[in-house]
């Protein structure tokens, strides 16, 4: 019989993993607490299973707790059910990317085993993530005891598990940052370039295309070092200096960005050279 899992905060991320935990027979999901009994029994709905309840004294205890709430709730969540008596000799683990196990130490101090298990995707679509969860992967890192029965249990529902040192947790998650949300950021400021050059909003998006996904490709397939082109990996910084004086003549804070990435692309432009040597 698959073990009993209580989920604590079933928005998208616990919504998603209730329903394969409990569609692959990994875990039985049992209670479901969320900020309502309402969103509690809609998430019970969607799961396909489990028991919707209206507050932590009416939760039962559990061999497998799964914290999906928000950061800054992770840590005062597990106080309160470790002080329900609740954890002792369970597995706890949270699904945060910028927060380690070490938010759960009250369940650790309780005499659970802690872990955090990272699903590196996004949830906006809960549906489209449920059907299509096989090969995600998932930054994984807490106690030996948690992991020996998370890692097998996330692997049933086609996760890719990646070990991360929990030390460099908020490292780890700026790293998604930076491929995802800043990306997003560069971008807007070529649209917002070619648009002061004369554009149309329509025609900069089709001119931006080739090159932003292009230079994706190449980066995800030779390395950065290696598709980095341009003023800066040519040396040619009296271009540069023309660029970052026209932007920031054009939008200050813009021209604030170009000088950060110039600083930034020569000291990959200088590992480039270097692997050429």
């Amino acid at each position: 019989m698959a073990p009993a899992l209580n989920i604590v905060g079933a928005g998208h991320v616990g919504r998603v993993l209730g329903r394969l935990f409990a569609q692959r027979g990994v875990f039985e999901v049992q209670d479901v607490l969320t900020r309502s009994r309402d969103s509690a029994q809609q998430a019970a709905g969607f799961i396909g299973a489990g028991h919707a309840v209206d507050g932590i004294g009416a939760m039962r205890p559990a061999p497998v707790w799964m914290l999906a709430v928000g950061d800054d709730q992770i840590a005062p969540v597990c106080v309160a059910l470790a002080q329900a008596g609740l954890l002792a000799n369970a597995v706890v683990f949270h699904c945060s990317g910028a927060k380690s196990s070490a938010e759960l130490d009250a369940a650790a101090q309780a005499g659970a085993a802690t872990a955090s298990v990272h699903p590196i995707r996004s949830f906006a679509d809960p549906q489209a993530v449920a059907a299509a969860f096989d090969g995600t992967f998932c930054g994984i890192e807490g106690a030996p005891a948690a992991l020996a029965l998370l890692g097998p249990a996330f692997e049933a529902i086609g996760a890719r598990l990646v070990p991360i040192d929990a030390a460099a947790k908020t490292v780890y998650h700026a790293a998604s940052v930076f491929a995802s949300n800043y990306l997003v950021t560069v971008l807007d400021a070529a649209l917002r370039a070619y648009q002061a050059a004369g554009i149309a909003p329509e025609v900069a998006r089709r001119l931006a295309a080739p090159l932003a996904t292009e230079t994706l490709s190449n980066v995800l397939r030779l390395g950065p070092e290696a598709a980095l082109s341009g003023p800066v990996a040519r040396g040619d910084m009296a271009t540069v200096a023309r660029q970052q004086a026209a932007v920031s003549g054009w939008d200050a804070p813009t021209g604030e960005l170009y000088a950060a990435l110039a600083e930034a692309t020569v000291e990959l432009a200088r590992r480039k050279r270097a692997g050429h040597a």
